[in-house]
């Protein structure tokens, strides 16, 4: 069960949940030790075994904190817009500017997808992802404005051009986050968007 923290506690433990973030992606998880941590932090081991049982653990929660903390960037990106296309093109720049703002833990969820132990934690996030798209996606398909077909299919299809382009272009080229954002709008919607919408799409940008 959860340990019930007072004010200090959750601030001591943000603490070692942020430092620890940067140390994994600094060093790798396996390099870094329970050790490593509390000295960078200047505290000792019991303080680390107050909060967290193991390594693991921590490195678990820091995983499922920065999922969560993505999706809460994308719900508010979109949270009044009442156009479902408007909504995933804002999405996906949400996603963009985060993965650049918090690099280190974009580099901390790529790195688990490699772990047997902690790949099943990236990919529940990611269907859970894909499943917070998929009403977005049915909206605009039942609007006229995303052509017909497997609706997972394209949901996935979104998160997965956003994310590749995000890593590559941003992460790992060094360019500007906004030009992976336009590249991944551009490319997402030029796949998706029905003959019409794409047609007024045209019409807007051109005037």
């Amino acid at each position: 069960m959860p340990r019930r923290l007072t004010a200090r506690g959750q601030r001591r433990q943000r603490e070692i949940l942020d430092f620890a973030a940067r140390r994994f992606a600094a060093q790798g998880y396996h390099p870094t030790s329970v050790a490593d941590l509390v000295d960078g932090l200047g505290v000792g081991k019991g303080v680390f075994y107050w909060y967290f049982d193991s390594k693991e653990e921590l490195f678990r929660q820091i995983l499922a904190e920065a999922q969560r903390d993505l999706r809460r960037a994308q719900r508010q990106a979109i949270a009044d817009e009442p156009d479902p296309v408007r909504r995933i093109e804002q999405g996906i720049r949400a996603s963009v500017a985060w993965l650049d703002a918090n690099r280190h833990l974009s580099a901390l969820l790529e790195l688990a997808r490699t772990e047997e132990r902690f790949a099943p934690l990236v990919h529940q996030g990611e269907d859970q992802a894909a499943a917070d798209a998929l009403p977005h996606v049915k909206a605009g398909m039942a609007a006229g404005l995303i052509r017909r077909a497997d609706p997972l299919v394209v949901a996935h299809g979104i998160l997965g051009v956003t994310e590749r382009l995000a890593r590559k272009i941003v992460l790992e080229g060094g360019r500007p986050a906004e030009e992976a954002a336009d590249g991944a709008v551009s490319f997402v919607l030029d796949g998706i968007l029905s003959p019409a919408a794409a047609n007024r799409r045209t019409v807007r940008e051109a005037g």
